[in-house]
């Protein structure tokens, strides 16, 4: 790498450092400054309030990688534009392109970091709502009509919970096999009751074998012990997990339980497609910004700020936007997700190709 690559990569991960460390100690303050009130008298100790948000700083930090990337792209270029830098390398024979290049590798690092954060925010934020004892004041004993996804491949689908009395009505107990040697299992039963020794007794029910995708052989039972199923009830009575609360495969075995339960999976389609696109979004923002931040040389840092924000809150409206067209099915859930990047990608490559190089 160059020294002018070093100088302009350093430049730009300051600021990208700057912003994506401040946004989230900012939003941090917010949150805490309303929910203090709440957490104090639940006599949460001042230590456990503090940690809880600090497990919450990579969550905060993934939904602003890509302002973080725009941040550090409008400023970067925008000054070395005021301060006539980008039409000294170009008097040496670097074209504008060839200048930003160190930038793309800067906005591939922080999709990287994205990808990265997607991994450690389910458990860190597992742990956040046990610190604030979350679930300790949301807890009533019942819940209905409900899917709980394991991490050993299996999914439960309960019609009711009654908690105090260790019992279950209308359950199904899937568990997802790897062919004829662990075949895929369906246990459905009326009932099932949870016995000291934890385990639960499926009751009056019948039991699917799946091998492969033809074969089904099926049994009837008057009871059954599953072995595997050692969830306490309390454990199933646990809040529903939100889309950050789960990482890529266990948000989709949990959307394809829903679908076999005949649920609305469209918005959890969007949410999981969007573990994807945010991180992506960082490439694209940058060819986006970096030809934006040179079509003035004046305003300085109020122009650059302004901008910045302009393009922030277009890209949030869109991805809100999108989240309720996909929600509701009016297009691909999928596609919905890519639908802001894509449109940056083409304002972007249109506005590359028109800089002057």
């Amino acid at each position: 790498m160059r020294a002018l690559d070093r100088y302009v990569l350093a430049e730009w991960l300051r600021i990208f450092l700057i912003t994506a460390f401040g946004f989230p100690v900012l939003i941090v303050i917010v949150d805490l400054t309303e929910k203090l009130d709440t957490y104090l008298q639940r006599q949460i100790p001042a230590r456990d309030i503090a940690v809880s948000y600090i497990y919450g700083v990579p969550e905060t930090m993934f939904q602003v990688l890509p302002a973080a990337v725009l941040f550090a792209t409008v400023f970067t270029v925008s000054s070395f534009t005021r301060y006539s830098e980008i039409t000294a390398a170009k008097a040496s024979g670097i074209s504008f392109h060839r200048f930003i290049r160190p930038l793309t590798l800067g906005a591939v690092f922080a999709m990287c970091i994205g990808f990265s954060l997607n991994v450690i925010i389910p458990p860190l934020n597992q742990k956040k709502l046990n610190l604030l004892q979350e679930q300790k004041f949301k807890d009533t004993g019942e819940r209905y009509n409900f899917v709980y996804s394991t991490t050993d491949n299996r999914t439960y689908k309960v019609g009711a919970l009654h908690a105090a009395r260790n019992m279950i009505e209308n359950v199904e107990v899937e568990r997802l096999g790897r062919g004829a040697t662990l075949p895929t299992t369906y246990s459905i039963a009326e009932q099932a009751f949870f016995r000291k020794d934890a385990f639960w007794v499926m009751v009056r029910g019948t039991l699917h074998v799946v091998p492969n995708g033809t074969a089904d052989y099926v049994f009837t039972y008057d009871s059954l012990v599953d072995r595997a199923f050692t969830e306490r009830p309390l454990e199933l009575n646990a809040a529903t997990k939100a889309p950050a609360d789960m990482g890529w495969r266990e948000l989709g075995r949990y959307i394809h339980a829903l679908q076999r339960a005949g649920s609305d999976v469209n918005p959890l389609k969007v949410e999981r497609m969007l573990k994807l696109a945010i991180p992506v979004t960082c490439v694209i923002i940058l060819l986006f910004a970096a030809p934006l931040a040179t079509s003035t040389q004046r305003g300085g840092a109020a122009w650059g700020i302004g901008v910045s924000l302009l393009t922030t809150v277009v890209f949030l409206v869109l991805v809100n936007l999108m989240r309720g067209v996909g929600g509701k099915g009016i297009i691909s859930p999928d596609l919905a997700a890519w639908v802001p990047s894509l449109i940056f990608g083409v304002v972007g490559a249109v506005l590359l190709w028109r800089v002057r190089t």
